[in-house]
């Protein structure tokens, strides 16, 4: 089963970009990611852009509305992602516990859906 591991922080929280705690979380990240690769779990992951960046699209009756920022305002943003295969969501929730920035971020895990298994 795949699951997507959505990575969350508040901007201010964890180490500040050009930082030397954010070099060394790099370490823990590229860690990670061989952790993931090595059992064989790893699917595709990206780190994202700052939240800032972002560009939202919407169609409301038919008029495209382009709006600069993330699709809602919260607390926390989505910084990135993994996807992995593993057997089921309590592995998934032993591979989440090891994200490095779980001490100041989350991480929601969704199952990603076989849209081939749909088709009539």
């Amino acid at each position: 089963m795949q699951y997507m591991l959505l990575l969350t922080s508040a901007p201010e929280d964890g180490p500040q970009p050009g930082s030397p705690e954010e070099a060394a979380e790099m370490g823990e990240w590229f860690a990670f990611d061989d952790l993931l690769k090595r059992a064989g779990v790893f699917v595709s992951g990206e780190a994202l852009h700052p939240y800032s960046t972002a560009t939202t699209v919407r169609v409301r009756g038919g008029e495209t509305l382009v709006t600069d920022g993330p699709y809602a305002e919260t607390k926390e943003y989505l910084g990135g992602y993994y996807v992995i295969d593993v057997a089921d969501i309590d592995e998934a929730i032993t591979y989440a516990q090891k994200v490095p920035n779980i001490g100041y971020g989350s991480v929601e895990i969704r199952a990603v859906l076989d849209v081939s298994t749909l088709a009539g």
